[in-house]
């Protein structure tokens, strides 16, 4: 498998990977192609239709505002999180929409962004664009966003893929030739990811990358114990990290007088990270936004029960753990799929459990068989898991999913950790039934809002 972790990992933008950060980063390339093509001067008019699960829950997850930014130029890595909505508000107002080198267009939110419910073939999330010059067609282009940032044009489909030029050294396409490498030349997982990383990059560079990582990771889970107040849409959800982590600061020392409080810190660090997501915040895809807690939760976890560093932090430790759960991540990226509006929430919330899980069995001294054993654990019990949030937003189940998940990473590892390393089920195994099952599941639970919770629950 020639891919990298940092394909996996990507510093983006809440609320979603899917259909925030993926429609900001087509809508900048297909801005990018105009400049290329020199349209840029000549398009009087762009209409922008979303089809799909785009259609059905892209307001409720800003797909609207990723769109009309990218195409002003910005990108998740960069765009001005706290301005993203005022830049919107003008654009609506004036009918004017900012392109590439500052060129200026007449362009009107209720007429020229369609959202279309219709499932085009290739995925539920797509986007086309057509750009006019006095009423003639000048370019029409079709991208899909397919889960977790990636993004495919119409035009790649079909193309056969181009040999890499980059040689690793341990190159696997499943779980099993994974671990087979491993034992072959004795290393870990995360040692065999890093000799792949750096195929692309120097050991520097993979450490700088790493700790950018962390760092995003970090302050995510510190921004969120921070903010109160309700969550932006009509579904006035309060945020509870702030009084949860006050309450638990409050005991000295961290005391564990309640044998279980232990479950209360792991919920607060993804409660955290996801409410910072619904807001629109800087996250770190992991695999995607929806499920963007549960690794930096269980890795919090590690560092302060695990590892008990209180006040700083063990780099090694995390390295490894990104390295290991990336790895797992590409798998589920290579063999099926990332993306909730394809294969429900097993898909989102099912990775990050099952990359978790294998990642801290490591990171216990579990060997790759026990690494194994844990990641097929964290999917096994999440196969099935639809993808339904309310109203469209990102925040009921999907905040407290990511808490839920976390807890269960925890307890896959400890259970393979506890076991012999033996298990009738491979991980090869349940990554194919997770993507068999989610083909199966009706398009009703695959983040279009129309089953599920998203129709049984009353909106407050």
């Amino acid at each position: 498998m020639k891919s990298s972790i940092f394909d996996i990992f990507k510093i983006g933008i809440g609320p979603s990977s899917s259909h925030t950060v993926g429609p900001m980063v087509i809508s900048n390339q297909f801005a990018s192609l105009l400049k290329s093509k020199k349209y840029l001067n000549k398009i009087n008019k762009l209409s922008i239709v979303l089809y799909g699960s785009l259609a059905a829950t892209g307001l409720g997850h800003a797909s609207d505002v990723a769109v009309l930014l990218g195409l002003c130029g910005n990108t998740p890595q960069n765009v001005d999180t706290d301005m993203m909505n005022e830049e919107v508000i003008n654009i609506k107002k004036n009918k004017k929409l900012t392109l590439l080198d500052g060129v200026n267009i007449d362009f009107d939110y209720d007429k020229d962004l369609i959202m279309k419910m219709e499932f085009l073939p290739f995925h539920s999330n797509a986007i086309t664009f057509h750009a006019y010059e006095d009423g003639k067609l000048l370019i029409e282009k079709t991208y899909y966003s397919i889960g977790g940032g990636f993004v495919l044009c119409e035009d790649d489909i079909n193309k056969e893929e181009k040999n890499d030029s980059v040689n690793i050294p341990y190159e696997f396409n499943s779980s099993k030739e994974l671990i087979s490498l491993c034992k072959k030349h004795s290393l870990s997982i995360s040692e065999l990811i890093l000799e792949n990383e750096k195929a692309y990059r120097s050991e520097e560079e993979i450490n700088f990358k790493l700790k950018e990582i962390w760092t995003v990771m970090e302050k995510c889970v510190e921004d969120g114990c921070k903010h109160d107040g309700l969550m932006p849409g009509r579904l006035k959800v309060p945020r509870r990290a702030k009084k949860l982590y006050e309450k638990l600061s409050k005991k000295a020392n961290f005391s564990m007088v309640d044998p279980l409080e232990v479950m209360d810190w792991i919920d607060l660090y993804a409660l955290a990270v996801n409410e910072e997501n619904a807001c629109g915040g800087r996250v770190v895809t992991a695999p995607t936004n929806g499920a963007a807690g549960i690794v930096p939760a269980v890795m919090h976890y590690m560092n302060r029960f695990i590892n008990k560093n209180l006040d700083e932090y063990d780099m090694n430790a995390i390295n490894k753990f990104l390295l290991t759960a990336g790895a797992i991540g590409m798998l589920y990226q290579k063999n099926a799929s990332i993306s909730g509006a394809d294969v429900g929430c097993q898909g989102e919330v099912g990775v990050a459990c099952s990359m978790a899980a294998g990642a801290l069995a490591e990171a216990m001294g579990g060997n790759v068989d026990k690494v194994e054993n844990a990641a097929e654990i964290g999917m096994e019990h999440n196969l099935g898991l639809t993808c339904d949030p309310i109203g469209g937003f990102v925040q009921i189940p999907c905040i407290e999913r990511n808490a839920m998940a976390s807890m269960k990473a925890v307890n896959a590892a400890r259970m393979a950790i506890n076991g012999d390393g033996e298990h009738h089920v491979s991980l090869d195994s349940v990554i194919k039934t997770m993507f068999e099952t989610g083909k199966d599941m009706m398009n009703k639970y695959k983040e279009t809002s129309l089953g599920g919770l998203a129709v049984n629950a009353v909106e407050c």
